[in-house]
């Protein structure tokens, strides 16, 4: 009996590397890395005035003691109906502080903001978003230069967002600057053929946000991962009473398009996912558990769609 019992104890111990390797974190996918380093206020347009300097500010957030020199980068930027927000909006710190956690490079960046009403004025939204366009361009460009400089793949910046910050993405991804200058009736005096056609990236993470125009699907085959609340009425989940396509609208052409696309609906919540969309008071905790919770959704994809 007792021989019996070292035998039982002896195979159990083998076993346990097995067992410790059947569930190992992977890189990408779960928080691999506890700690995250910042570095604040650095600048993706070293040439920007000092009246635009603060617009063009970007917070780099690393996986601390990394030593992976090709990492993903995602370029987040922030809601605010293209009139309010920034880079230190608490989304941005917690999708930025949890993405580098899994192994990715985060820059939360700023953008220049309507000095105009682009919240009861489309119009308006257009014309801010046709900017923040231009600046996400200059971002996705600047990074790419710098590539060595941050150890991060060039070939793999994904672009990332919620409410105006989804938008500004999905247009970057899917529209050229001429279609998007045309619907916002303004010059398309842009020289630079870099930033004139369809911008290239590896992917788009729209956190409530939404595209100008459905047709523009067809310009490219960026994967799309899409998340937000089935009762959100400031950018509604489809066309029928907006004027504008949300994320059920996109997952459905996408799939005709057989662009790679995953949508999660939070059923009963409004737009950031809260319970009553207020954007004037804090963020609770109920909120932020639902922000990880679309992070983890949105890093599934990636992982399944980019490195498996």
């Amino acid at each position: 009996m007792f021989k019996q019992t070292i035998v039982l104890i002896g195979t159990l111990f083998l076993s346990l590397p097995s067992i410790a390797q059947s569930h190992r974190d992977t890189r990408y996918k779960d928080l691999i890395f506890s700690d995250v380093k910042i570095d604040r206020d650095l600048s993706y347009n070293p040439r920007s005035s000092k009246g635009d300097k603060k617009a063009y500010q970007f917070d780099l957030y690393q996986p601390k003691n990394d030593e992976d020199k090709s990492r993903p980068l995602i370029i987040w930027m922030h809601g605010g109906g293209f009139k309010f927000g920034s880079k230190d909006a608490r989304g941005m710190q917690i999708w930025c502080k949890s993405f580098a956690q899994r192994g990715y490079v985060c820059a939360a960046i700023n953008y220049r903001l309507s000095k105009n009403n682009p919240l009861f004025h489309f119009d308006e939204l257009l014309k801010g978003s046709y900017y923040a366009v231009q600046d996400a361009k200059m971002a996705v460009l600047y990074f790419k230069e710098h590539a060595r400089e941050y150890n991060i793949n060039p070939d793999k910046i994904i672009l990332a967002g919620n409410s105006a910050g989804g938008i500004v993405a999905l247009q970057t991804a899917y529209s050229s600057n001429a279609d998007l200058a045309k619907l916002a009736k303004l010059p398309d005096t842009v020289e630079d053929a870099k930033t004139r056609e369809i911008f290239k990236v590896a992917a788009v993470i729209n956190f409530w946000g939404a595209i100008f125009d459905i047709n523009w699907l067809k310009n490219a085959r960026v994967p799309i991962v899409s998340v937000l609340g089935s009762k959100d009425s400031v950018v509604p989940p489809t066309h029928k009473s907006a004027p504008l396509y949300g994320g059920q609208d996109i997952h459905t052409e996408a799939d005709a398009l057989h662009i790679p696309n995953e949508l999660k609906v939070f059923d009963g919540y409004s737009h950031e996912l809260q319970k009553h969309f207020n954007p004037v008071f804090g963020v609770g905790k109920d909120t932020q558990k639902r922000w990880l919770e679309a992070g983890q959704f949105a890093a599934d994809f990636l992982y399944d769609k980019l490195f498996k």
